[in-house]
């Protein structure tokens, strides 16, 4: 598993186009991502429009894959997915994987290596997050937001939803 790295908000540059006269949005179409956990199933992440917003609740300590699905218009040397995740008050936390390079075409499908979801109380809470695909010259080729929030989890495995009345 890759060790998650801190990483400031200045980390977030904008999105940024292709040298030359293709944007590059045009290299990498990031079709499909999805959460992927042994113990709850797949969630499809919306990339855009309705349901972007709302967040999956996700026990705390949960075993969680990324699993990606993505089309190329050109070679692309050293592709990287990255995700940033916040929380309010809290530093963000990245963690970069490389994917490698890959030929035009597609569609390509990766599962990323899984990643345990932070344990205990202070840990729940909604979580915003970034996940971005950029190739060896930091090049942003895809951006997704989504939100997620981490539900304590009670002793006989079921998660505990927040009390309205509080």
């Amino acid at each position: 598993m890759q060790p998650a790295t801190r990483a400031s908000p200045a980390s977030l540059p904008p999105p940024s186009q292709g040298e030359g006269s293709r944007p590059a949005t045009e290299t990498v179409e990031l079709m499909e991502l999805s959460l992927v956990s042994d113990d709850l199933g797949t969630f499809t992440v919306p990339l855009d429009g309705p349901g972007t917003e709302v967040p999956y609740e996700l026990p705390e300590g949960t075993v969680v894959s990324t699993a990606l699905t993505f089309r190329l218009g050109a070679d692309t040397d050293g592709l990287v997915f990255e995700t940033i995740r916040i929380r309010a008050g809290e530093e963000p936390v990245t963690r970069r994987i490389a994917l490698g390079s890959f030929r035009a075409g597609g569609p390509y499908e990766i599962r990323l290596p899984p990643e345990r979801l932070p344990l205990g109380r202070t840990h729940c809470g909604t979580y915003a997050v970034t996940a971005r695909l950029s190739d060896a010259d930091g090049l942003e080729h895809a951006r997704v937001r989504h939100l997620f929030t981490i539900v304590r989890r009670l002793p006989d495995g079921v998660a505990e939803a927040d009390d309205p009345t509080e």
